[in-house]
C-alpha cells in the first residue's frame, strides 16, 4: 500500500495508520533525511526476520540501526556516553549520521552485534520523528536492497512496484536522496569514520 504523507506537514491520520501497522508487525518503507529505509518495530521479532529475508541477510550478522526521535531518547538504548561524545551527538543530531554506540539492556538481543553495540540515528525528518513518537520507541532501520537502478530506491512509486508484495506500507513523501548516512563509531572513545555519506563529518570534529 502506498501512503502519501506531506514531508513538511505530515497528516496525523496517515501517521497513525502507519504506526498501527508497525504495532501489528508491519514492515514499512519510509523516508529519512538521506535515503529511504526499510523499517519495523524494534520489539517485533517476526517483522525483523521479514526484513532479513527481504535483504537476504543473516539476522545474527546484520547491522541494523535504531531511528530515535531525539537526543534524550538515545540514552534509553545506549550505555553512559562520555562528555566529548555527547557533545558530538548534540552537534550532529538531528542529521544525516549513524553513530555506533555501546548498547544498553533495553536493546533486544536479536538487534545487538557481537560487540554489544547499536547504530543510532536521529534523522532531520518530520515524518520519522512523528512515527517514532507515536510508536513510543525506536524504529529498526536498514537500507533497501540496492542494485544499479538508482531510480527505484529514490522514487516511492517504483519502490511500491518492486517491494509492494513483501512490505505492508510504502510512504511517499517525494523523491528521496541517493547518499546514505555517514557512519561514525564512538565505542573506542575517539570517533572513527566507518562510512562516508551525507553530512559534513569534518566540521563536526572542528
Amino acid at each position: 500500500m502506498l501512503i502519501h504523507i506531506h514531508p513538511d506537514n505530515p497528516q496525523e491520520r496517515n501517521i497513525k495508520t502507519v504506526v498501527d501497522r508497525l504495532k501489528n508487525g508491519g514492515v514499512i518503507i519510509y523516508p529519512t533525511d538521506t535515503i529511504y529505509g526499510l523499517g519495523c518495530d524494534i520489539y517485533n521479532t517476526q517483522a525483523i526476520e521479514r526484513i532479513c529475508r527481504i535483504k537476504n541477510i543473516d539476522p545474527k550478522k546484520a547491522q541494523f540501526s535504531f531511528v530515535c526521535s531525539d537526543l534524550s531518547h538515545i540514552s534509553d538504548y545506549t550505555r553512559s556516553i562520555d562528555t566529548p561524545i555527547f557533545r558530538l551527538l548534540k552537534a550532529a543530531l538531528p542529521g544525516p549520521y549513524t553513530f555506533i554506540l555501546e548498547a544498553s539492556k533495553e536493546v533486544p538481543k536479536m538487534l545487538k552485534t557481537k560487540k554489544d553495540t547499536v547504530g543510532i540515528r536521529v534523522p532531520d525528518n518530520k515524518i520519522c520523528q512523528m512515527l517514532v513518537k507515536e510508536l513510543g520507541h525506536p524504529i529498526m532501520s536498514v537500507s533497501l536492497p540496492m542494485d544499479d537502478e538508482i531510480e527505484y530506491y529514490t522514487d516511492p512509486e517504483l519502490m511500491e512496484d518492486k517491494f509492494g508484495n513483501v512490505v505492508d506500507i510504502v510512504i511517499d513523501s517525494g523523491i528521496g536522496e541517493i547518499e546514505p548516512s555517514t557512519v561514525i563509531d564512538c565505542t573506542s572513545g575517539a570517533p572513527e569514520l566507518i562510512r562516508g555519506g551525507a553530512g559534513e563529518w569534518e566540521k563536526l570534529l572542528g
